[in-house]
Formats: structure tokens, sequence, C-alpha cells
């Protein structure tokens, strides 16, 4: 199968692109840092799979698009898009950081919501595919700093559900939402209270390769079978 993967320059991305790659899928990868795709795919090629990347923004609908339409020029289908690119600057509302509001509404939800609208098109042409959406244990609880963050997962959450219920059954959906994994997402926090508390409570945290064995094993299901929904947090989260 090609599986689509956006943020596929580090961490949940990176490892999802391994993991697929490794279980003999080709791979088309997006980010905006292309000198990290360029590596990856190059590092995946070596190894002996396919694997093809494109910077991507997918705050753009038209790049979104045009990544899609490069993965099915390329390949012939698309047969999955892992919705993965997101970003974290976690604040309290009173900070009235609004730019950093406005990046992850950009980011989390309309960036998952250009992919839908970039893939479906091709997938129900082709017949069936599946979207992989990437969310949180914040699609599920709100907590201090993470209100707008928390607002983004939930309505990635609802998004699918809505998708999946949309679908008649030729096209799968899946959402996987992680709890605390190593990635850079906690890089993007500027608020110095936010970043203090972050630090402490990603103390006890999994591999980004954890979560990519879930998207594996939502892609790896028979046709018929949709996993719909898959927490992964550390073990020693209560």
């Amino acid at each position: 199968m090609l599986v689509l993967v956006t943020g596929a320059s580090s961490g949940i991305g990176e490892a999802a692109a391994r993991r697929l790659a490794a279980d003999g899928h080709r791979v088309h990868l997006g980010a905006r840092r292309t000198d990290r795709l360029k590596a990856l795919a190059t590092e995946l090629a070596a190894d002996g799979a396919v694997a093809t990347y494109q910077r991507l923004d997918v705050t753009d609908p038209a790049d979104m698009r045009a990544f899609v339409e490069a993965a099915r020029a390329e390949h012939g289908r698309v047969d999955v898009l892992v919705n993965n690119a997101g970003v974290m600057p976690l604040s309290p509302l009173e900070s009235l950081r609004v730019d950093e509001w406005d990046r992850m509404i950009d980011v989390n939800v309309r960036g998952v919501l250009h992919g839908i609208a970039a893939a479906l098109p091709v997938m129900r042409a082709q017949g069936g595919g599946q979207f992989v959406n990437i969310a949180s244990i914040g699609a599920y609880a709100v907590s201090p700093t993470a209100a707008v963050y928390c607002a983004t997962k939930y309505a990635v959450r609802a998004i699918s559900e809505g998708l999946r219920q949309e679908s008649g059954g030729d096209i799968r959906v899946s959402l996987v939402s992680p709890g605390v994994t190593e990635s850079e997402l906690a890089d993007t926090i500027t608020d110095p209270e936010a970043r203090e508390a972050m630090r402490t409570y990603r103390a006890i945290s999994i591999p980004a390769a954890a979560i990519a064995d879930a998207i594996a094993f939502a892609v790896a299901q028979p046709p018929e079978v949709d996993v719909n929904e898959i927490v992964v947090r550390p073990a020693a989260t209560r």
C-alpha cells in the first residue's frame, strides 16, 4: 500500500514512516523541513523501501492538494493518509497568546481538514482508503494551559467520528491518541509557566515508536475491519 504521512520530519511522523516502510508499505512523506525528509527518505531507500517526499505546509490547502496529487501521480493511488502534523504551544488563556491559538487551530484542525479534502475524492474514485488521524489524550480531558490545544484535539476526534459515520464502509477512519510521547512537540511552548509544567509532566514518556506501532496495527487490518480509536499512554500514567 501507499501511505502518506504528514509531519514526517520528526517524532511520531518519522517513527511511523520507519515502521510502515519496514512493514513493506511505500511511503510518501511531507513536512516543512525538507532536509530531514530527504535524509529519512534516503535512509529508507537504502534499506530497500520505496520512499518519496515533498515539502508540505498543511495549513495551505493548495499545498496539501499538491502533496496528495504528487503521490497519486507517482504511485497510482493513495491508500492511507496519516494526518500527523501538529503543534502544542501551551499557555494559560489569560496570557492571551492569540497568535499561538491561531497557529494550533490552523495546523491541528485545518491541517486535518485539508488532508481530508485533498485525499477523500481520490479515495472515493479508487473505491477505498483509510485516514489515520493523530489526536492526543487531550482529546478526552482538558488540563490547565492546554485549553486551546485540547480543543483542537477534541475537534480532530469529532471530525474523525463524523467522517467514519459518513464513509459508508469503503473508507476506514482511525483515531490514534498518544499520551506523553518523546517528540519535539513541547519545543513549541514559549510560555515559561507552561514550559516548566510540561517538563515535569513529560518526565514519564514512551517512545514515538510505540505510537507508530499503533498506527501500523490499524493500517494492517483487512479492509472489512475498521479500528476506530486507539489510546496509547505510558503504563505509569494514572
